[in-house]
Formats: structure tokens, C-alpha cells, sequence
């Protein structure tokens, strides 16, 4: 008889101490603060985030920029958008996306301003996450830019690229009553591409929307990719990201080893010294038919394109 009341004794108390036990979790899970009205894990970046700027003149469009079209341009058709001085119907017939600027169809730092105040003002109508700029003669790895750009946090104000001097740009800077002061600024070289985040190219809007840019540029009497260094660095006190995956034909690009080059984000090619500079590589293509290395590239990237043997 005592055995059973033990028993039961025993059996109401772990009842009730499960109860107790019970009661105590959903009163915690009801104190807990529900989740933030618009919270959402952050989605990754896609090539879609992406404004892709190349900047070009009517005079390339049948050499230079066709070697892009029919390249790494093929993989990101509806990313890039070209930024002329010159209106191709054939291209536009092809559903490329021309932007033919009123700018005029020189190398001077007016003209080359001209254009990437247009570059930033379309990336700021489009409502994309980032803008890179490359010029006509760069060749694009879309995934190695990915792979780059995902790494940063998102909402954070990113200038990255890579710089064609070994120090800081220095410049006079005209002031109010003709007077001027020395400035120093990094700034990544628009040879070889450079990338910005949407959050810093809002805060560049003061000196770099409508007319502004181009008023900057005067200002400091250098071009388009040193101004964008200079509004950057001294106007918002951000520092460039200096990164060695951009390339372009101001480097020595023989001293790129074969293993990484399919990892760069761009490529270049040109004279360099008084001769022709390109990347190294063996492929399908002799140096004679592909003289940029563009299409021994893109062949090893994409080998089931038409065109690789």
C-alpha cells in the first residue's frame, strides 16, 4: 500500500512539474518580440543589380566594339548599355542598348566627361544596385565581377577599382576668385574599370548629376575617371578600394600567369611602350587572328559558344 502512494505521489508531481513546465514556454514564446514589419533576408546579387557602362566612339563601332558584342557583351546583353556619340540602327535593330549622347567624338577630358556624366545619370534613372564602368577596349568576366561585388555589404558606399599610378593624383583645384589649392586623391583608371555602390553614387549626386560633373572636371582640369576619383575621395572622404583584378593596357598584362586569368574581372590590350600589349595565353586562336586575346578567352570561358572551334 505505501508503494502505491508513493507511486502516485510521484506521478503527480512530474504532472504538475510538466505543466509548470509547459505554461512557462508559451509565456515565453508569447513575450517574444515578433519579427520587424519588412525584415527580409538580404537576396544575393545578381548580373540583373548590375548597370554596365561601356563608353565608346562612332569610330570603334565596327572593330573595337564589335569584338565586345561578340564576346563577353553575347553574355550580358541586357545588362550593358553602350554609351556613343554616333547612332548605329544596326545595333539597335540587334537589341543592344545605345545611348548616343550629344557629347563630341573626341579623347579630350570634355568629351570623355561628357559621357560618364551620361553613364551616371542613366545608372541613376535605372534603379540598380551598382554601376562599372569599362571602356571599348576591356574585356568583362561577368562571374569574376559577381564573385567581387557579392562580397561587399550590401548599403555600403563602395568605390573599387585599380589605380594606373603608384601614388595618389595630385591636382590644382580652382577655387572661387581664380584662386586654386593643392588636392590629392586615388582614383581607379577607367581603362581598366571601375565599380560603384548605389548608396555612394547618391551622395555623389551634388557634383556629379546633370551638369555637374562636367563643372567638376573643369574645376580640377582632369578627366572623367580622375574626377569620379576626386568627388569621391576628397568631396566625400571615402577611400577608393584598390583591387588587382582590374586590368588595363597601361600594365605590362605578360605578367599575369595563366592560372588567374580567368579569375581577373577585366582584361585589356593596346600599345604599351610602343608595343603591342596583351595578355599571354594559349588557346584556339593564333595571335594574329585574335591579337586582343579576347576570343581565346571568351573560348576557354564559354567553350560551347558558335564560333570556337
Amino acid at each position: 500500500m505505501v508503494d502505491k502512494k508513493v507511486v502516485r505521489v510521484v506521478s503527480c508531481l512530474l504532472l504538475t512539474f510538466f505543466i509548470i513546465v509547459l505554461m512557462d514556454l508559451q509565456l515565453r514564446l508569447r513575450r517574444r518580440p515578433p519579427p520587424p514589419p519588412h525584415w527580409s533576408p538580404a537576396s544575393p546579387l545578381q548580373l540583373g543589380d548590375i548597370f554596365i557602362a561601356v563608353k565608346t566612339t562612332g569610330k570603334f563601332h565596327q572593330t573595337r566594339l564589335a569584338l565586345l558584342l561578340d564576346t563577353w557583351v553575347s553574355k550580358t546583353k541586357e545588362q550593358t548599355y553602350i554609351f556613343t556619340d554616333m547612332a548605329d540602327e544596326v545595333l539597335v535593330s540587334k537589341g543592344y542598348n545605345i545611348i548616343v549622347t550629344s557629347c563630341p567624338p573626341e579623347h579630350s577630358h570634355q568629351a570623355l566627361s561628357c559621357k560618364m556624366a551620361s553613364e551616371y545619370d542613366y545608372f541613376m534613372a535605372s534603379g540598380k544596385k551598382w554601376l562599372c564602368h569599362v571602356d571599348d577596349d576591356n574585356y568583362l568576366n561577368p562571374a569574376a565581377l559577381l564573385s567581387l561585388l557579392s562580397k561587399f555589404p550590401q548599403d555600403s558606399d563602395i568605390y573599387v577599382g585599380k589605380p594606373s599610378l603608384d601614388r595618389p593624383m595630385k591636382a590644382q583645384e580652382l577655387l572661387e576668385g581664380n584662386k586654386t589649392r593643392e588636392v590629392e586623391f586615388w582614383f581607379a583608371t577607367g581603362g581598366a574599370g571601375f565599380c560603384l555602390s548605389r548608396r555612394l553614387a547618391e551622395k555623389m549626386a551634388p557634383w556629379a548629376s546633370g551638369p555637374q560633373f562636367e563643372r567638376v572636371s573643369a574645376s580640377i582640369r582632369l578627366p572623367d575617371d580622375c574626377t569620379v576619383g576626386f568627388i569621391v575621395e576628397r568631396k566625400l572622404g571615402v577611400r577608393m578600394v584598390h583591387s588587382p583584378v582590374f586590368h588595363s593596357h597601361l600594365e605590362d598584362l605578360l605578367l599575369l600567369t595563366h592560372s588567374a586569368m580567368l579569375h581577373q574581372v577585366t582584361l585589356s590590350y593596346g600599345l604599351f611602350e610602343n608595343k603591342m600589349n596583351s595578355i599571354d595565353i594559349k588557346g584556339p586562336f593564333s595571335k594574329e587572328r585574335d591579337p586582343s586575346r579576347f576570343m581565346t578567352v571568351h573560348c576557354l570561358l564559354y567553350p560551347l559558344t558558335s564560333w570556337c572551334p
